[in-house]
């Protein structure tokens, strides 16, 4: 049985150096997320180094959680929307328009974060997705990304292997 692919990789190379999400950054957090019915899910294990106080997940650390996610469920969504595969052309890659987080409760550093989106609206180039941020469970923090296409001007062309 083969692992289905992740939104991220099916990043094009040039938009995948993402500290939170980019799988060619070998230094950053390299969220992985999928579909899961309606919802999307994603899993991240902290380290030591990302403690705030000795206990507890850094509250930075879940806001780039809860950011990357929900740009790749937009990038998701929208390919849903559309009824295309997400390795088909043009690329749609979606950036952070806003970012609100809400902590509920401190996040305890040991278990595995488990981050679940849902789209609450899609609107021409805008993506709205809610997040629950929750360890073994308990809902620690939520978010809400309204993610935007990026805009032609920002586009780059494929690498050109010369």
């Amino acid at each position: 049985m083969t692992t289905p692919k992740a939104f991220q990789d099916f990043y094009p190379d040039q938009w995948s150096h993402c500290y939170g999400c980019g799988r060619l950054n070998e230094h950053g957090h390299q969220i992985k997320s999928y579909w899961e019915g309606d919802e999307t899910v994603a899993h991240f294990t902290p380290e030591p180094y990302h403690m705030a106080i000795p206990g507890y997940v850094y509250g930075g650390l879940i806001a780039s959680l809860v950011d990357c996610h929900g740009t790749g469920t937009a990038s998701a969504a929208a390919y849903r929307a559309e009824n295309r595969p997400m390795d088909s052309q043009p690329p749609l890659r979606f950036m952070t328009g806003n970012l609100n987080v809400r902590y509920h409760k401190p996040t305890p550093l040991g278990p595995p974060i488990e981050l679940r989106g849902q789209i609450r609206e899609i609107r021409g180039r805008k993506v709205v997705v809610d997040i629950r941020v929750m360890v073994e469970g308990v809902v620690t923090a939520s978010g809400e990304v309204i993610a935007i296409q990026i805009p032609e001007h920002m586009k780059l062309e494929p690498e050109n292997p010369e």
